[in-house]
């Protein structure tokens, strides 16, 4: 079949090639949101058919194998960040024919005259905020944001940037970019964009104004301790040299067990931006003080589960390629056995022991699941007893 993608402004005005002309004219079948259908409806055959894009999209997309030809019509350009990805991706036998439109970023960065070559691209539009999150905790320089309607507006993208520390960017807002009689572009601070609602469509491009610091190993002192627990922290050297043995440069996503004050789950989405970072926590009081830590850290979008890790309902989360145990409550054996078939191929647990009690009690867990230890180092952080940070690999 042939799919033939035509990307248009928002403007009720087109100017379209005679090229586009012609495959609108020499053709029946039509596909796009209804916003799309309004604006190309002077363009369209009077005989024609139309299939409505509403999310979820691809029963719609389906559809098309119906038909020998489709013309979709879509916003600016096609393939990125639209829907054009969605149509390769299942109809991968398609013969397509892209006539791409300046996507909203770029018209955005023209209207604000800012060079554009090394921004880096976020969509939120229907995803979660993890991308982000890691663009904000890597420092980009511009970081340009595709929005959506209700979940991820420039007024709740502000609120996240405050709420964990991110006031180093000023902000380009575009509202309803290609409409030459509604187009709007303001720069404002992020405090000013927390106060404002802005006409959607819109997009934005962040530039960063200043660097914050950020040390390789975050001071013990920087975060709020467990109350009436000051020393119950996985001390800053413990903590980097756990973080090495995690081998997380390539896992995707690492559970931090007991992890009390966040110290590791902290640590670990600092220094690896890219991570899904699940922290577990039995105390009452831990998702609070998780929290309260990474809004004072800069470290937005760790998880938290709530509760015993024995009892938790862990078929909704993500696979870990690697876990850390901070906190076993005696139940270190039962622990292994949960988490050693859940973990990747190739996966790693890291466990601290304080005691050679707890060496003991690790290394005969894993022999129950039918494995051992692969690496061990023997450290001791001023007068603190000397701790084992040991790594068993699946």
């Amino acid at each position: 079949m042939k799919i033939f993608l035509i990307g248009i402004s928002d403007s009720r005005e087109q100017t379209l090639s005679e090229e586009v002309r012609e495959v609108i004219r020499s053709h029946r079948h039509f596909s796009g949101g209804r916003r799309h259908h309004e604006i190309m409806r002077p363009f369209l055959p009077a005989e024609h058919d139309w299939i409505d894009i509403i999310p979820p999209i691809d029963d719609q997309i389906r559809s098309y194998g119906r038909y020998e030809d489709m013309v979709v019509v879509a916003s600016c350009d096609p393939i990125f960040n639209g829907i054009g990805q969605r149509i390769m991706e299942l109809h991968p036998e398609a013969e397509i024919t892209l006539f791409p439109h300046f996507h909203s970023l770029q018209m955005l960065a023209h209207a604000a005259l800012l060079p554009y070559q090394d921004m880096h691209v976020v969509s939120l539009t229907g995803r979660p905020w993890r991308a982000l999150d890691e663009a904000l905790i890597c420092g980009e320089r511009m970081i340009g944001i595709l929005t959506d309607l209700r979940h991820h507006t420039p007024r709740t993208i502000a609120e996240r940037m405050i709420a964990y520390g991110y006031d180093n960017y000023v902000a380009y807002v575009g509202e309803h970019l290609g409409n030459r009689a509604e187009q709007r572009v303001t720069r404002l601070s992020i405090e000013e964009m927390m106060e404002r609602d802005f006409g959607y469509p819109n997009n934005l491009i962040l530039l960063r104004t200043r660097t914050p610091e950020r040390p390789f190993g975050i001071p013990d002192e920087a975060f709020v301790p467990l109350e009436g627990r000051p020393r119950m922290i996985t001390k800053s050297p413990i903590r980097l040299q756990s973080l090495s043995l995690l081998g997380l440069h390539q896992a995707q996503t690492l559970w931090d067990v007991g992890s009390c004050t966040g110290s590791v789950s902290i640590e670990a989405k600092l220094q690896f931006p890219h991570l899904s970072v699940v922290a577990f926590e039995i105390r009452p009081e831990g998702g609070a003080l998780l929290e309260t830590n990474a809004r004072r850290l800069h470290a937005p979008g760790i998880d938290f589960v709530p509760g015993d890790f024995l009892e938790a309902d862990l078929s909704a989360l993500p696979t870990p390629d690697a876990v850390f145990i901070g906190g076993h409550g005696g139940r270190l054996p039962e622990m292994i056995r949960r988490i050693y078939p859940l973990l990747s191929a190739g996966g790693r647990i890291v466990f601290n022991s304080v005691s050679d009690e707890s060496r003991q009690l690790f290394l005969s867990s894993l022999a129950d699941v039918g494995t051992g230890l692969s690496e061990e180092t023997l450290m001791a952080v001023d007068h603190f007893n000397p701790i084992h940070v040991m790594q068993a690999t699946k």
